[in-house]
């Protein structure tokens, strides 16, 4: 009896607790429908987090595995790139022909360049020529008006004059002087005394000193005249020689002050450009063959226009530059066409002997500590250093004395990390005229 007193209470609470469940249940569902949610969207939500984790996974392992090959890819490069000999660009040496063009830089400058400044004090009256005028030996370039000058003329002239009357007054009383003197003297012992006779040759001498006393400041009167009269003819500004105006600080009614210090201001500044100097900083290494050179002189503008002038080196400075180790040469051209013009950048060509010696290109030129070096390629492309003399340098181009031969193939801008032996990747520079370049499985 008491078993089934305790079945029949055991079923009657799972019949509350199924009617509890029923109603949360029910509770919950209503409130589900009254806030507005899918009975289903719990369920929803799961499913579409476990297929966005799957995506996530697929992802992940798609992208290990690209990362994956894509390291053995660079790996692979890596290790054939480090295999590879590394490229260097070859040219080959050439033997310098029987004439050799040496180009140096050089500037015109004008064969006579001379800055007119003013020579007496005043004011321009008027001014006859202007920059670009061509101007011919003596022609009157200004006027100058002189104010002061033209007064100190006029008292310089009336100073000549009143000298000129003094010494005629002089010269009476000299011959006065002189006449009196003579009675004196040619008088008999006795009728004079030996004092009267003395002070009548003094006063003669005295006479004769002031004589030559005012003909002394008639001289100097007149010397005086000259100068202003002298200085008058520098009124007129003319030109020194044939040439051309090439600067004109000056206008009607400047005041103008001689001299030609720093703190005057010129009036003209006039050059002669026929013939024309062009100088040039010649390197040490061709001063020899400069010194006496014959040859045709090549010049070629800025602009790029090239013109011939036959010639030869007009004069050096014999002697170098101490700082730059260089001799100036002066080259004379003929320029009766203006075709040059004073203070131009030109570049100038030199022929010079021969010497059997090779030219390579600078970029060839390796330097150490042991000196200057060339990196010599075989034809199984191995590099190998070799120890040059330079006998010339052109700055673009090198001429070498010693250490490579005409035909030799040469390494340019070689890095440093290239070694003697090392396996390189011949490549010819284009236009070069190389031989033909073994590759690196030659």
């Amino acid at each position: 009896m008491q078993e089934i007193n305790e079945q029949s209470g055991r079923s009657m609470d799972e019949e509350v607790r199924r009617t509890d469940y029923g109603d949360d249940t029910q509770a919950v569902e209503s409130h589900a429908a009254s806030a507005g949610f899918h009975p289903h969207t719990g369920e929803r939500l799961k499913r579409a987090a476990t297929i966005i984790a799957a995506a996530f996974a697929i992802a992940f392992v798609l992208v290990s595995i690209d990362r994956f090959f894509k390291s053995r890819g660079v790996a692979q490069v890596t290790r054939e790139a480090a295999a590879t000999p590394p490229p260097v660009d070859v040219v080959t040496a050439q033997a310098v022909g029987a004439v050799q063009r040496l180009m140096l830089p050089g500037y015109t400058a004008a064969w006579h360049a001379s800055t007119i400044y003013a020579r007496v004090d005043g004011y321009v009256a008027k001014w006859f020529v202007d920059i670009g005028d061509r101007v011919h030996a003596g022609k009157v370039l200004a006027l100058i008006e002189t104010p002061d000058l033209d007064a100190e003329l006029a008292a310089a002239r009336a100073q000549l004059k009143a000298g000129e009357a003094t010494v005629l007054v002089r010269k009476a009383e000299t011959g006065f002087a002189l006449t009196s003197y003579e009675r004196w003297r040619d008088s008999p012992q006795g009728v004079v005394s030996e004092q009267e006779r003395e002070e009548k040759k003094a006063a003669y001498d005295s006479a004769v000193a002031r004589q030559r006393s005012a003909q002394a400041d008639v001289a100097l009167a007149q010397a005086r005249v000259e100068k202003y009269q002298a200085l008058t003819e520098f009124k007129k500004v003319t030109a020194p020689y044939d040439g051309i105006i090439t600067v004109r600080d000056i206008d009607i009614g400047n005041l103008v002050t001689a001299g030609s210090s720093s703190s005057t201001t010129p009036l003209y500044v006039m050059m002669q450009n026929d013939p024309i100097r062009i100088f040039v900083d010649a390197p040490q290494s061709a001063a020899d063959d400069l010194i006496n050179s014959s040859a045709p002189v090549q010049v070629e503008t800025g602009a790029g226009v090239v013109r011939e002038y036959s010639g030869k080196v007009a004069r050096t400075s014999q002697a170098l530059n101490p700082q730059a180790r260089t001799l100036r040469v002066e080259v004379d051209i003929p320029n009766s066409k203006d075709a040059l013009v004073p203070g131009m950048y030109v570049k100038v060509g030199f022929a010079l002997p021969p010497r059997g010696l090779v030219q390579v290109p600078a970029a060839a030129l390796v330097f150490r500590a042991s000196g200057p070096q060339v990196a010599r390629v075989d034809s199984s492309g191995r590099i190998s250093f070799r120890n040059v003399s330079i006998a010339r340098d052109d700055g673009s181009v090198v001429e070498l004395r010693s250490g490579v031969a005409a035909g030799d193939r040469l390494a340019l801008n070689v890095s440093s990390q290239i070694t003697d032996g090392e396996l390189v990747r011949a490549r010819s520079v284009a236009g070069s005229s190389a031989l033909p370049v073994a590759s690196a499985g030659q």
